[in-house]
């Protein structure tokens, strides 16, 4: 087995495990191999490290694991890949149902959330920026808040 670090053609990086090189080739020729961030089949070996080997020339540099690394099974792998794309899809349905939905107030969320708590301002969906201090502030003040998922894609 032999495991690579790939990279897809927006530049997420993934590894994935193959039974020999010329498996890998065959694959990637055949699009078999998709990035489990955005799906692209557009995939490439990104540049790997060697191991390095001590001045002795019979002890890595770094030690190596206790026990050998075994690759997942081919199956559980892409079970695994299929589960997180459904994760990856449904986060991203509930954050565009919240954006469809709800007021973005900026910067001005601990706020709003509070005036909304202490019935200053009528109740209504809203959403936007809090630092994790302000999230902090909020929740040991009883107000419900909870963060928007994040997706690889939108740190990009």
């Amino acid at each position: 087995m032999i495991r690579y670090t790939l990279r897809c053609e927006r530049g997420h990086q993934f590894e994935s495990w193959f039974q020999s090189s010329s498996a890998y080739e065959s694959q990637e020729r055949r699009h078999l191999i998709d990035c489990p961030s955005c799906g692209s089949d557009k995939i490439e070996r990104a540049i790997m490290a060697p191991q390095i080997v001590s001045k002795k020339g019979r002890e890595p540099a770094q030690p190596a694991p206790a026990a050998p690394v075994e690759a997942p099974p081919a199956e559980s792998t892409s079970l695994m890949m299929a589960q997180e794309r459904e994760l990856r899809s449904k986060l991203k349905e509930l954050r565009d149902h919240i954006v469809k939905n709800a007021d973005n107030v900026g910067d001005r969320f601990p706020n709003e959330a509070r005036k909304m708590h202490y019935g200053d301002i009528e109740h209504r969906p809203i959403y936007g920026e809090a630092s994790p201090e302000e999230a902090r502030a909020l929740i040991d003040e009883g107000v419900e808040v909870s963060p928007l998922p994040t997706l690889p894609e939108d740190r990009n």
